[in-house]
């Protein structure tokens, strides 16, 4: 097995679409990149840590490749737009990619290159490549938070959506 850290906006988001994929297993919300050690929810929601909210996943290589990862990482968020994700602005909702390899790094290097060079956005990507940090696991009422709130008005109007994207576009990597 095999980790990865991604963050592309709220990690409610983020958490329930990794879990969906083939391969995949042991995925946590948390903190990452920040200046607060030990840090909380309320402390990073107030865009004061520097921490951006993020998923870390075990993966196995030989099911679901980290190119995989990548792909499916950059495909289901914007990653076009500094600190934001839709409604959700602040730092913490940044796009990066955490490595925690060299390999890793250089796969999300080429991989945002080759984004950038093909223009499939109007914008340039400004997804935050950056070094493994201490991952702080986010409280338990945010593990596995779509699955057990899907009715929830944020769940439903933002989280089922992007879900349902990956469901369209990935059907093929899903468990």
């Amino acid at each position: 097995m095999e980790r990865a850290t991604f963050g592309s906006g709220c990690f409610w988001c983020t958490e329930a679409m990794f879990q969906r994929l083939r391969g995949v297993s042991n995925v946590k919300s948390g903190y990452m990149g920040g200046a607060i050690k030990n840090t909380s929810y309320q402390e990073v929601c107030s865009g004061q840590t520097g921490h951006a909210e993020v998923i870390q996943l075990d993966f196995d290589p030989d099911t679901i490749t980290y190119d995989e990862l990548l792909e499916v990482f950059w495909k289901t968020h914007d990653p076009t737009t500094l600190n934001r994700q839709g409604n959700d602005v602040g730092s913490q909702y940044r796009s990066v990619v955490f490595y925690h390899n060299e390999n890793q790094k250089t796969l999300a290097e080429s991989y945002k290159k080759t984004l950038n060079d093909s223009n499939i956005w109007d914008d340039p990507i400004v997804t935050e490549i950056s070094p493994l940090d201490v991952f702080y696991e986010a409280e338990a009422a945010h593990h596995d938070y779509y699955n057990q709130n899907s009715n929830q008005p944020y769940c439903a109007f933002v989280v089922a959506p992007k879900v349902k994207k990956l469901e369209k576009v990935f059907a093929d990597k899903l468990s």
